[in-house]
């Protein structure tokens, strides 16, 4: 125990809302009800399902409470370990779909820029040509006109965003969910990091573009509940318009040595624990909760855009995001994006750093909302000392700036993650 106060004295001081996204805490009396969970469910596993009736239970009622909030209450999920896997599931159920229904053997998908790595990354594992579409600079939308032409008999699925990671922008989903009941091809709608958010807009007063099952063509949707479900980390939830569909997301092996082996996603063993924590957060927010999380984070959000719109000229905002993300840009020859947020780094904020055109988004959390005015403040103080002092030193500038290089690009920057993962692992 004492070991474990001292080695977490090196952690980020995250309470005082200054991390962008990573921590989406739910307040004290939350934890400590996810913590009860953990210790009523810690030695639980639901390959067992026989052994653990109650884990079963509740990771059926997580996946359906998301589907109702998804708009799609007959239809059919399963719970992951976060995000990825969700959309690695995905991948995996529409490749398999597409060879049982259509007979393809050489699967390909067409996806924007702005999707999330989640999706090259299950392409690299299952063996998937991608076609990746850069998104308008204005809108930040993938054009619809360049899906098309990338559709061809070998697709399997298409991809669309609500909203994506990088610029917290929302693909026209009505749009390419008529692409593909046109091509009868899937549709993958990312909602990893509107989870909790996304489906209360339109309630809690803010406009909002059609995402969730309702538009047609729309065949699976990826939630994360460990982001604004505010569950443990380790969870998120695939739906599937259908039981049917989700069916060729399973693993069976019906002649093993050991017995029957089914599994729903990649794991085998999972821990219960999560899932009692995720079942248990949700309960206690309900619906009425995570409407006022909502309304609050969102507000906060767009407060942060038009103050920098209306005070800050040397930046402008990318896209017009509907929900709790925020990225910004410079439009001033003198202030460099990643001086901007390496002064940001020096007062303490964590924010994201983006290619494509260099930028920073803060994701807003609830920590994030009661910090909007010192948010804004310490902006305004970094774009004036990028201007006035550029280090050129700084982390941002370093890493990200070489990966915007000509002379070095993205391979040299490939290397650079590959030594930082290596040493993830030196105890």
């Amino acid at each position: 125990m004492a070991k474990m106060d001292e080695e977490s004295m090196g952690h980020t001081d995250w309470k005082h809302g200054k991390v962008s996204g990573a921590v989406y805490h739910g307040g004290e009396d939350l934890q400590k009800v996810i913590v009860a969970a953990f210790e009523r469910y810690c030695v639980s596993n639901p390959l067992h399902p026989d052994v653990f009736p109650a884990v079963r239970k509740m990771e059926a009622e997580v996946v359906a409470m998301c589907l109702r909030i998804y708009n799609n209450p007959n239809g059919a999920g399963a719970t992951t370990s976060g995000g990825t896997e969700s959309i690695i599931m995905s991948v995996k159920t529409h490749r398999d779909w597409a060879r049982a229904t259509k007979g393809i053997t050489e699967p390909e998908m067409v996806v924007p820029a702005s999707a999330h790595a989640a999706f090259d990354k299950g392409a690299a594992y299952l063996g998937i040509k991608v076609h990746t579409i850069p998104v308008d600079p204005v809108t930040r939308q993938v054009p619809l006109k360049r899906v098309s032409r990338a559709i061809n008999v070998n697709t399997i699925m298409i991809v669309g965003s609500a909203i994506n990671f990088p610029d917290g922008c929302q693909d026209d989903i009505v749009a390419l969910g008529k692409l593909a009941k046109k091509y009868n091809v899937g549709l993958h709608v990312d909602c990893c990091l509107g989870s909790f958010i996304m489906p209360f807009l339109e309630k809690a007063g803010y406009p909002v573009e059609p995402f969730d099952f309702r538009v047609e063509g729309v065949t699976a949707i990826s939630c994360d509940t460990h982001k604004y479900g505010f569950a443990p980390k380790g969870n998120s939830v695939i739906m599937y318009r259908d039981a049917s569909l989700r069916q060729h997301q399973y693993y069976v092996n019906p002649t093993w040595m050991g017995g029957v082996y089914a599994s729903p996603s990649i794991a085998g063993s999972r821990p219960g624990a999560l899932i009692a924590g995720t079942w248990a957060a949700m309960q206690y927010m309900g619906y009425d909760g995570y409407l006022e999380s909502c309304r609050s984070i969102v507000g906060a959000a767009k407060s942060i855009a038009s103050k920098i719109k209306a005070e800050i000229p040397e930046l402008y905002i990318l896209g017009n995001p509907p929900a709790s993300v925020v990225a910004f840009a410079s439009r001033h020859p003198d202030v460099k994006t990643y001086e901007v947020g390496d002064v940001m780094s020096h007062k303490g904020w964590h924010l994201n750093a983006l290619n494509d055109p260099p930028a920073l988004h803060i994701a807003v959390t609830r920590l994030t909302v009661s910090h909007v005015d010192e948010f804004i403040a310490d902006l305004k103080d970094a774009v004036r000392e990028a201007k006035l002092r550029p280090s050129g030193k700084g982390t941002m500038v370093t890493l990200y700036g070489l990966g915007q290089s000509n002379a070095v690009g993205p391979t040299m920057v490939g290397q650079v993650a590959t030594a930082f993962l290596d040493t993830l692992y030196k105890a």
